[in-house]
């Protein structure tokens, strides 16, 4: 309920400040907010942005505070896209595919999306598909063969890689798993 009575603003001005004093506050909790969340893990000018907008800082403030820490380096989209993919493909396993969908969401232009999925080479990234296979393969043991395939083939492609090169791999790793019998 509000203390206010017949009209009278809810908080009143502070005394001796005017509008830019007003200015001056809104440009530190947007330094403010904007350290905090970097302090906690790199961030892109995007989600910088979104975080501002929700603390209901005004567009050209924000705008003003985003591009000084471009300016200084404590925003920069092209190092966090390229670090998220090696971190990402490294530690969770994936492909180009899921690592261009997270970045997107995370309001990276696609242009440094491209160049950053670009960088990790193919050859890594069947390498890293034939550890995952290879890891979960013996929990599908005594499973029906389709259903194996079914399996391994989904886990790949929950992890964005493409239909062509994990049947290729699924089918070796099984055929491997399970040699003919003579």
């Amino acid at each position: 309920m509000s203390t206010a009575s017949w009209g009278e603003p809810e908080e009143a001005p502070r005394a001796g400040k005017g509008g830019a004093g007003r200015v001056a506050d809104a440009e530190g909790s947007a330094r403010e907010v904007c350290l905090r969340l970097l302090s906690a893990s790199p961030r892109t000018r995007a989600q910088l942005a979104d975080a501002l907008r929700r603390k209901n800082i005004p567009d050209d403030v924000a705008e003003r505070v985003l591009g000084r820490f471009s300016d200084v380096g404590l925003i920069d989209d092209e190092a966090f896209a390229q670090a998220w993919v090696q971190s990402r493909h490294t530690g969770r396993g994936l492909a180009r595919r899921a690592l261009a969908a997270e970045l997107r969401r995370r309001g990276v232009a696609d242009e440094t999306v491209s160049d950053a999925v670009e960088a990790l080479d193919p050859a890594q990234e069947e390498q890293t598909a034939r550890a995952l296979v290879a890891r979960r393969l013996p929990s599908t043991a005594g499973v029906d063969p389709a259903k194996r395939m079914r399996r391994l083939m989904g886990m790949l492609a929950r992890k964005g890689y493409s239909p062509g090169l994990s049947y290729r791999i699924v089918r070796e790793a099984l055929a491997d798993d399970d040699p003919p019998l003579d």
